[in-house]
Formats: C-alpha cells, structure tokens, sequence
C-alpha cells in the first residue's frame, strides 16, 4: 500500500469555503485505478492547513492520477480567489508498513 499526503496552507480568508468544497468534492479520484480511500484533516491548531491523505494500491496508481486530467478535473470545485502559502505546501510519499 501507498499513502500520499499533500500538506498545504490557506494563505487567504478562503479557508472556511476550501473546507466545504472538500465536503462537498465530486469524488473523482473515488474511479481512479487503484485508489483505496481519503482523508481531508485540518490540524487543531491551524485551521487554515489541510492535509489530504490518500490511500493508494502502490506508488504507480498514485503517479497515473496525479499526471491525468481527472486529477486537474477534480480541483475545479476549490473557491475562486483560494491562495496558497508556496513555502506550507508538500507532497509527501510514504510507503505503508503496518495498518
């Protein structure tokens, strides 16, 4: 299993509507090829960083979704004006040992 968790930071006042759009997501990724599941988190100390982890069959299921259009296709729901804070924003890639 692959675990890839994108980290990144509101850097605006949009954080409240970036949270919702994430409730409300179309559920793009949920088709691709082997997808397993995700999680939206907000730590409780900031409310303005997000970190979505997602569960993958491997590394290369992961690489085929984040290069394709669909990838691009789901990020259309996130607020108009939504910016980000460039030196708060990783992709970590995490190979998982133990569940």
């Amino acid at each position: 299993m692959f675990l890839a968790i994108s980290r990144f930071s509101v850097a605006n006042e949009t954080d409240a509507a970036v949270r919702e759009a994430f409730r409300a997501r179309p559920h793009k990724v949920d088709e691709a090829p082997g997808f397993v599941r995700m999680t939206v988190a907000n730590p409780t100390d900031d409310p303005k960083e997000f970190w979505l982890l997602t569960y993958w069959r491997d590394e290369a299921s992961f690489e085929a979704w984040h290069r394709s259009h669909a990838f691009h296709d789901a990020h259309h729901g996130m607020p108009r004006g939504l910016k980000l804070d460039p030196a708060a924003t990783r992709l970590l890639r995490l190979a998982v040992i133990a569940e």
